[in-house]
C-alpha cells in the first residue's frame, strides 16, 4: 500500500469535512469582504483548525494594508470619462479623446493588469493572509503549498437577475461602445488638426450621425456604474471557501491517516483580498520574497470549485496575460488522467479577471491555477446565490483525489526522489560534528 492510499480513501469524508466547515463559516461568521473583520475571523477559524486538526506547527496570520474599493473604482473614473467624451465629440473632439484615453489607461492598469494605479485615492483597511506548514520529518527537499482566498466578492446585480450571458453582453457591448466613440473622437481630431479628410470634411454629416449612433450604447455604459453593489457581500461558499478548505482538508486527511512525509513540507496559503485585485497574494509574495527558494516550492492555487464538468487547469491567467508554470500545471493534469477524472487545459480569458495563481506566477513561483466553474458565468458567480447549500460534494471529492495524487507524485519525485547535493551533505555532516 502506498503511503497516500489511506488519504485518498477519505475523499468523500473530506468532501463532507469541507462542506461542514464552509457551512459553519457562512452561517456563524460575519461577511468576509476584503479588509473586513469577517475576513480576519475566518482566518483565525482556519488557523485554529490547522493547528488542532492538521498537524501544522508553523502558522501565522499576517496583516497588510488594502484599499478594497479601488479595484472596481476604475468603473467610476472610466465611465465618467466615456460620458464626457460622448459630449465633447460634438464640440471639442480632441478634449474628448484625451479624457477617454485617461479612462482607458485607468481601466487597463487597474482591471486589465491588476496594477495599483488608483489605490491611493481610496480609504485603506487592514486585510490578512494566513500561512500554515506541516513540516517534513527529516531534511526538507521539496515544498507544496495549496492556496485559496478567504475573502468574498461584492454582488453583481446583472448576473444575479439575468445571468452570465446578459452580464457578459453588457460588459462587452459597453466596452465596444466606449472604444467606438474613442476612435471617432480620434478621427475627428485628426481631421481638424492634421487637415486629413479621412471621412470627408470635418463638417461632413456622416461624422455627425456616426456620433449620434453612439447613443445606443449610452444606457449600457451608464449601467456600468451599477455593475457591482458594494453594499451587498455574498457568502462566497464556492468562491472561494472551497479553495481554502481543499488544502486544509488534505492536511487533515494526512494527519488522520498518520502520513508524515520524510522530505516534503506541505502547507496552505490562505490569502485575503483576492477580490480586491489579488492584493493578498501580492503582499504575501513581497513579504516572503526569497524565503522559500531553499528547495523546489510548488503552489496549487484553487478558485471556485463548483462543478467537476468544468475542472480546468488554467495555463494562462489575469485576463490571459500571465503564463503560469507549465510543468506544475502538467503534473496536475496527468494526476487527473491517472484517476480517470476529466480535466481540461484552459485559461482565464480576457475580461475573465484573475485568480491568485497570476500573482504567484508574477513573483516567480512555480504555480498552477485550478478552477471548476463555467466561464459562461452562472447565476451564483459573485452573487447572493453563492451559498453553503449550493456546494457540490462530488466536485470537491474529485478534486481532492487529484490534488492528493499530485502531491504523492511530487513527494516521490522531488522529496524522496531528490538526494541532497554534496555540498549540502557536507554541511549536514559538519553540523552533526
Amino acid at each position: 500500500m502506498r503511503k497516500f492510499d489511506k488519504v485518498m480513501q477519505a475523499k468523500d469524508r473530506m468532501a463532507q469535512f469541507m462542506v461542514d466547515h464552509i457551512t459553519t463559516i457562512c452561517k456563524f461568521l460575519p461577511k468576509r469582504s476584503p479588509g473586513s473583520e469577517g475576513e480576519k475571523l475566518a482566518c483565525e477559524y482556519m488557523k485554529d483548525t490547522l493547528e488542532k486538526e492538521c498537524g501544522c506547527t508553523k502558522t501565522a496570520i499576517e496583516p497588510f494594508k488594502v484599499t478594497p474599493d479601488s479595484f472596481y473604482g476604475w468603473i467610476y473614473i472610466s465611465v465618467t470619462c466615456a460620458l464626457i467624451q460622448m459630449v465633447m465629440y460634438f464640440f471639442y473632439p480632441m478634449i474628448g479623446a484625451i479624457v477617454m484615453a485617461i479612462g482607458l489607461v485607468v481601466m487597463l492598469l487597474q482591471f486589465g493588469l491588476y496594477i495599483k494605479a488608483i489605490d491611493w485615492l481610496f480609504v485603506a483597511k487592514t486585510s490578512h493572509n494566513l500561512t500554515a506548514i506541516r513540516p517534513a520529518k527529516g531534511e526538507t527537499r521539496a515544498r507544496v503549498f495549496f492556496n485559496g482566498h478567504v475573502d468574498a466578492a461584492w454582488n453583481f446585480p446583472v448576473n444575479e437577475r439575468w445571468g452570465g450571458v446578459a452580464y457578459t453582453i453588457h460588459v462587452l457591448a459597453s466596452v465596444f461602445g466606449i472604444l467606438y466613440m474613442f476612435i471617432l473622437s480620434v478621427v475627428r481630431t485628426v481631421q481638424t488638426h492634421a487637415k486629413l479628410d479621412i471621412l470627408g470634411p470635418n463638417d461632413n454629416p456622416v461624422m455627425f450621425w456616426l456620433g449620434i449612433a453612439s447613443v445606443v450604447f449610452l444606457p449600457l455604459i451608464i449601467g456600468l456604474y451599477w455593475m457591482w453593489d458594494e453594499k451587498v457581500i455574498v457568502d462566497g461558499a464556492n468562491d472561494n471557501l472551497t479553495g481554502c478548505m481543499m488544502g486544509i482538508s488534505i492536511l487533515k486527511a494526512m494527519e488522520e491517516a498518520g502520513v508524515e512525509l520524510e522530505h516534503t513540507e506541505v502547507g496552505v496559503v490562505i490569502s485575503g483580498s483576492e477580490e480586491a485585485g489579488l492584493r493578498g497574494t501580492k503582499s504575501w509574495c513581497e513579504k516572503h520574497k526569497g524565503e522559500f527558494d531553499d528547495v523546489p516550492t510548488l503552489i496549487y492555487s484553487f478558485d471556485t470549485l463548483h462543478d467537476e464538468r468544468f475542472l480546468m487547469v488554467n495555463y494562462r491567467d489575469l485576463n490571459g496575460t500571465v503564463e503560469v508554470d507549465k510543468e506544475t500545471s502538467d503534473r496536475f493534469m496527468e494526476s487527473a488522467k491517472e484517476l480517470g477524472i476529466p480535466c481540461t487545459k484552459g485559461m482565464v480569458p480576457p475580461f475573465g479577471g484573475a485568480t491568485d495563481s497570476a500573482a504567484f506566477a508574477q513573483a516567480g513561483y512555480k504555480v498552477a491555477g485550478i478552477t471548476a466553474l463555467n466561464h459562461v458565468l452562472e447565476d451564483y458567480y459573485h452573487t447572493v446565490h453563492d451559498t453553503y447549500d449550493n456546494l457540490n460534494p462530488k466536485c470537491l471529492s474529485d478534486i481532492f483525489q487529484v490534488a492528493v495524487n499530485c502531491l504523492q507524485h511530487i513527494d516521490e519525485e522531488l522529496g524522496d526522489g531528490v538526494q541532497p547535493q554534496p555540498q549540502a551533505q557536507a554541511e549536514v555532516a559538519s553540523d552533526n560534528a
